[in-house]
């Protein structure tokens, strides 16, 4: 029950009588000497069809003067109507009960009221003095027995929060101290921290979005909780002291740091602050975290240690680039890098792991032994530098970023195609030629999909996407027919392979129809091929009917990678996104499995890959990576056979240079980047709606912030209380956290009074699937 339903209900039950002594009260008489409730009686109108006031003629709100009271009793007042079954309730500001037992004293204006007194009854104490309001909710007569401070402090911030007061639930506010912090508390919307965050960021604003009452209760707050005073010390000050974290703003900092981009002009106001010395003892991680000037030193910090890689050797840089990632790591908990401003810090992270990776070399053994190394670990150093580079944008940190790549990560690279080659040179490479290329076996219900550049890494973020979503995904590997280029690779992987060949005289790494030597190029011939051979060809907005075989080809993954160079980094996983969807929708479509299959990998570098001349004497053509060379030339590079042809040679570039112009993005050569890659078939899991199986393993409440630990599939997983499971309107915390990655994450409940409320702790994709939940009481059972 709310106050307010308390409070009519005392009203009205004053009027009960015993119709066996009594006959029933005319009229319930409401004395208000100092006007303490006058302020909530229109909203107590609302409630009270039957509530009326002593005042000017205002009929429409039901005010009047005690006359026309009189003439409402008796049915004599045509302007108002009153519910039936109700006895009338006269509210009478500034009247004392004891202003009518004076009869003969009574002013003129009351005198029809006088008599009412005994033909109605008076709501009152049992001591017969007007309820004040500290009196009616302290009372035990017949009232509410809360626990309410009586000094004058208390009751002044009573007074003005007593419209909000009205709305709490009476059972809430039982066994609880209402003293004047509780009611400014109240006023100011029931959350002084937030309220404290919103002056901060909002400065002047915030108060001229508030009254009066409210600024002043908001001060009274804030003086009392964290001996501050917003009115005299004004916002710098409080962004030093937030920036400090001392004392009680340390919880203040906290609730800034659940929700950060909710304020966002918290960090420039701290910006005007000046930071504290440090003492011999400080330690400025701790010290000096609260602001971002020192957040900023220390990414100009990491950056100079970045760029100093460039002057050492790759093992040298490797033990470096792990060092910094000790010492920088831990700015990634901090609010700076939710907001974007450590870049650095988050890539570093990356660069670590690409240290690590790399300093095992690839180049060992045989080319099996080359593939399962990659396969296990390898291909961890591609990802991880994509997500490096994916992290920053400034010019600055692009290149502290790119020095870092090109130290680590470039050698180890070339040390693996070099040695790959080597070992290719002397043997028999994996992918064959279409002469070995076994029959493509055909499954009914199968959609071969075919994507244009999906490296081996990026098949793993995809195969990851798509099992996150509750798909099975089978991977196998498989070498790119060389050269490793589209021109050679899309018809060596599709469905009609055998029906293709090369020509003698092709310089172009274009294969063409067997049985007219037609070229493939534009694609026209491969699609005819494939629907004489009852394969449907999909285009990319049709899904299809499931029946039968079909061929699709989707993805700009290479495309995009020649474009945009580098820059690809950024742009990898909404492309797969893209992919991902494609997938699920061929699926949904009645295909019983989709096979996705790829040309060709590629190899990225920041900064650009080296540049390898070839005198064009010796060439017909050129594709970066490639070359084919003029019949009757004499040359030192290595030839390889062409896939379709093992008559017609090319040379491949050495190690992972270009030939011509050098850029970021590139392929045709031979590298484990470029030429092996995975190929995937997917269905449908048992369940594709569940995204992953987790489950909540531990619940810990202190005051309104819940940590909850996961166990199971929770990678990438979200947490959020709500007070419906299913739906994400219901939520209940400041802000949505991820899970780390031993599982944890930690949310804040926004409003203090749902303390003790029933809620669902859910577990939730990225996508927003609900994949696990358990119930839970708000601030702990």
């Amino acid at each position: 029950m709310r106050v307010i339903e308390h409070l009519v209900k005392t009203l009205r039950d004053s009027a009960i009588f015993n119709p066996e002594v009594q006959v029933a009260p005319s009229c319930i008489l409401w004395p208000d000497k100092d006007r303490q409730w006058e302020a909530v009686i229109p909203r107590l109108q609302s409630e009270l069809a039957e509530l009326l006031v002593l005042g000017d003629y205002s009929p429409e709100n039901r005010v009047g003067p005690a006359i026309w009271l009189r003439c409402v009793i008796a049915g004599r007042a045509p302007d108002v109507t009153l519910p039936a079954d109700r006895v009338p309730v006269f509210y009478l500001p500034g009247v004392s009960r004891q202003d009518l037992r004076a009869i003969e004293d009574c002013p003129d204006l009351l005198k029809p009221l006088a008599e009412l007194q005994y033909r109605g009854v008076i709501w009152s104490q049992a001591n017969a003095k007007d309820w004040t309001i500290a009196a009616f909710l302290k009372s035990d007569q017949g009232s509410m027995s809360l626990d309410v401070a009586q000094d004058r402090e208390a009751k002044n911030a009573l007074q003005l929060a007593l419209y909000r007061l009205l709305d709490e639930e009476l059972e809430l506010l039982k066994g609880k101290r209402l003293d004047k912090d509780y009611f400014n508390t109240l006023l100011t919307g029931g959350d002084p921290v937030r309220d404290l965050l919103q002056w901060l960021d909002l400065g002047d604003a915030f108060q001229t979005t508030r009254g009066d009452h409210e600024w002043k209760a908001f001060v009274e707050v804030c003086k009392s909780q964290l001996a501050f005073n917003p009115q005299a010390d004004g916002v710098l000050a409080g962004a030093s002291k937030l920036a400090m974290r001392e004392g009680p703003w340390h919880s203040v900092w906290e609730r800034y740091s659940e929700a950060p981009k909710r304020y966002p002009h918290i960090p420039s106001r701290i910006r005007q602050c000046k930071p504290p010395q440090l003492g011999i003892f400080d330690a400025p991680g701790e010290k000096l975290s609260g602001w971002p000037q020192w957040n900023e030193e220390q990414e100009k910090l990491l950056q100079d240690g970045l760029l100093a890689l460039s002057h050492l050797p790759a093992h040298e840089a490797r033990k470096r680039v792990l060092e910094i990632e000790k010492a920088h790591g831990p700015r990634r908990e901090l609010v700076w890098a939710e907001l974007g401003e450590s870049p650095l810090a988050l890539a570093v992270k990356h660069l670590a792991l690409v240290a690590e990776v790399t300093k095992t070399s690839l180049a060992a053994g045989s080319v099996l032994d080359m593939q399962s190394g990659y396969a296990a670990q390898g291909w961890w150093a591609d990802d991880a530098m994509l997500s490096a580079l994916a992290c920053v944008d400034k010019a600055v940190d692009v290149e502290g970023v790119t020095s870092a790549i090109r130290a680590i990560y470039l050698p180890w690279l070339e040390e693996s195609a070099r040695y790959l080659q080597q070992v290719i040179s002397g043997s028999v490479y994996p992918g064959g030629r279409i002469a070995e290329a076994p029959a493509f076996y055909r499954v009914d219900g199968e959609c071969v999909l075919f994507v244009d550049g999906l490296r081996f890494d990026a098949a793993r973020r995809l195969s990851a996407t798509l099992e996150a979503s509750g798909y099975q995904v089978a991977e196998a590997m498989t070498w790119a027919a060389l050269p490793s280029v589209t021109a050679t690779g899309k018809a060596a992987v599709s469905p009609v392979r055998s029906k293709i060949s090369g020509s003698d005289v092709c310089d172009d790494f274009e294969p063409g129809v067997a049985a007219t030597g037609q070229s493939l190029k534009g694609g026209y011939h491969l699609k005819k091929l494939l629907s004489a051979d009852n394969w449907k060809v999909l285009d990319r907005t049709d899904n299809g009917d499931g029946h039968g075989n079909a061929w699709c080809e989707f993805g700009d993954i290479d495309s995009e990678g020649h474009v945009r160079g580098w820059k690809l980094a950024k742009h990898i996983d909404p492309l797969l996104g893209e992919i991902a969807e494609r997938i699920a929708a061929l699926l949904a479509a009645g295909w019983t499995r989709i096979k996705v299959v790829t040309d060709h990998g590629w190899l990225l570098m920041p900064g650009k890959l080296p540049t390898i001349q070839m005198s064009k004497d010796l060439t017909d053509n050129k594709w970066g990576r490639c070359a084919s060379i003029k019949p009757g030339a004499s040359t030192n590079e290595r030839l390889y056979p062409w896939f379709w042809n093992p008559n017609q040679q090319f040379a491949l570039a050495d190690g992972v240079g270009c030939y011509g112009k050098s850029v970021d993005y590139n392929h045709g050569g031979l590298s484990l980047q470029e030429c092996l890659t995975l190929e995937l078939i997917v269905t449908r899991g048992a369940n594709a709606s569940v995204r992953q199986a987790a489950e909540v393993t531990d619940i810990a409440w202190r005051g309104l912030r819940c940590t909850v630990a996961a166990d199971g599939q929770y990678a990438s997983l979200s947490l959020d209380i709500r007070t419906r499971a299913g739906d994400p309107t219901t939520s209940l915390v400041l802000c949505i956290k991820p899970l780390k990655d031993n599982g944890t994450a930690s949310v804040v409940v926004e409003n203090e009074e749902l303390q003790g409320r029933e809620a669902f702790l859910v577990l939730l994709s990225a996508s927003g699937e609900l994949v696990a939940e358990a119930n839970t009481v708000i601030g702990g059972a």
